[in-house]
């Protein structure tokens, strides 16, 4: 099997050899690129297992760019991680909210942004709570756990990794309440370098996904969230 194919964005030279050189010292495969036209051409051909993006490009903007590919369905399940110089919470917040997996600021160190690489890999590559392909919730939730894909009503629903991960841990085990720190070990386990409010960003961008069927995401205040049938 291949390593990990990542794909850097941006246009600072130094921190894109920087970071290329670190991940290949990982193991993992990289492909570099300074702009953001350059990247989505390259994207168009070849899709990557995990993206690393500036939000400073120099041709797009990097929120934009991530839009774009939070948007377009064959890109959409594609871990991401930003990079970024802002460092104030808002400016993570909004990064989760268009769907970001993780968020890293600079200056920033080269062997925490491979953990939070591996971290986020292992979440996508990690096993199930339990063994089921399938999970029903009532009578117009599905979760094909095989495919990485949630529909509503035989429709899909576009859902970011960290958002799949939550629903499918919360509809596991239908009625029990996890907490926010437990949703957080899953998600991250003892590499989660995370800001409190991350898990409520997500459930909020689950419910406004989910539609209708959000009204199976229970949220116990002072507790955490469940799914309720």
């Amino acid at each position: 099997m291949l390593p990990s194919l990542v794909a850097v964005v941006d246009d600072e030279k130094d921190i894109l050899e920087l970071v290329i050189l670190h991940l290949k010292k990982a193991g993992y495969r990289v492909k570099g690129f300074s702009n953001g036209n350059d990247f989505l051409r390259f994207i168009s051909q070849e899709i990557p297992d995990l993206i690393i993006l500036d939000l400073m490009l120099p041709d797009l903007d990097g929120l934009k760019l991530c839009t774009l590919l939070k948007r377009e369905p064959k890109w959409n399940s594609i871990p991401l991680i930003m990079l970024t110089a802002k460092t104030e919470e808002t400016d993570r917040i909004v990064g989760l909210e268009m769907g970001a997996d993780d968020y890293v600021t600079k200056p920033f160190s080269p062997k925490e942004l491979v953990a939070r690489v591996k971290a986020v890999l292992r979440r996508k590559e990690g096993l199930y709570p339990d063994s089921a392909s399938l999970v029903k919730v009532g009578t117009d939730l599905v979760i094909d756990r095989e495919k990485y894909q949630v529909t509503v009503n035989d429709k899909k629903i576009n859902l970011t990794l960290s958002e799949f991960r939550i629903l499918d841990l919360l509809c596991s085990r239908k009625g029990r309440v996890y907490s926010r720190e437990e949703i957080l070990n899953y998600l991250w386990k003892n590499e989660k370098i995370v800001i409190d409010r991350t898990v409520d960003v997500h459930i909020r961008n689950l419910r406004e996904k989910l539609g209708k069927a959000s009204r199976y995401l229970v949220n116990i205040r002072g507790v955490g969230y469940k799914i309720e049938e």
